[in-house]
């Protein structure tokens, strides 16, 4: 276990082990942030013929990756890293925050099923806090900054109206600070990281801070929402 893993799993067990001896309190609340219900974008791309691919960063890619895995119309959902250089895409070295990297999960889905802005809607409602900068949560570090990388013009073009139309609504108390741009290259995370959600969902940080993301999903986008999750292909992270 990393030392980036072992801090996680320490700070929920803290957290939920002081909560709980409060005498208000018989268990603490599932998740350090509520969700934020908020509108659709005013335009979307165009529905395309096949799979379509955007990469997007939101904090520990564990709980991204498990929000977009019981998304249906996602067809795969990928941990692992953009920002940097193949060279330094592995977890220890992205862990030091000094690569560049983000902390990611390429998500590919069929425009047929879900549209590119319905992601973005799930993205910025209930996957991750756009407005916290370089961090989510507890994890602090540029390894886990809020971005977006498009895989096309119009995405972007769609994504940024979209980030502007939020803030315009002031939808958040603060402004977002969600980076976009161009996706130079995706690097899958290690075979230990994909389907995390899934495989431990009593991990005390997945139970704290990840699992109410699911939920969040089911309630506020229930039309959206499959029980059964998509899990990576296995092919894709050997």
């Amino acid at each position: 276990m990393s030392r980036s893993q072992f801090s996680r799993l320490s700070l929920y067990a803290a957290a939920i082990g002081a909560l709980a001896a409060t005498a208000f309190v018989a268990a603490p609340a599932l998740a350090a942030e509520d969700a934020v219900i908020i509108p659709a974008p005013a335009a979307d791309v165009k529905a395309g013929d096949g799979i379509q691919t955007v990469v997007i960063a939101g904090g520990c890619f564990w709980g991204v990756q498990g929000v977009f895995q019981h998304t249906s119309g996602v067809v795969n959902a990928v941990s692992g890293y953009a920002g940097g250089s193949k060279s330094t895409a592995d977890y220890s070295t992205v862990s030091t925050g000094t690569t560049g990297h983000a902390e990611s999960v390429e998500v590919k889905y069929d425009p047929k099923k879900i549209s590119y802005g319905k992601i973005l809607q799930i993205f910025f409602s209930v996957a991750h806090d756009p407005t916290q900068l370089n961090r989510q949560g507890p994890d602090s570090g540029t390894q886990y900054r809020s971005a977006i990388f498009t895989t096309n013009d119009e995405q972007k073009k769609v994504t940024d109206a979209y980030i502007a139309q939020l803030n315009a609504a002031k939808v958040y108390k603060k402004p977002i600070v969600t980076k976009v741009g161009p996706l130079e290259g995706f690097f899958p995370a290690e075979a230990y990281h994909q389907d995390y959600l899934t495989l431990h969902p009593n991990q005390p940080y997945i139970a704290y801070n990840d699992i109410p993301k699911v939920e969040n999903l089911k309630k506020i986008f229930a039309e959206n929402y499959i029980e059964k999750p998509t899990l990576v292909s296995a092919k894709l992270t050997n």
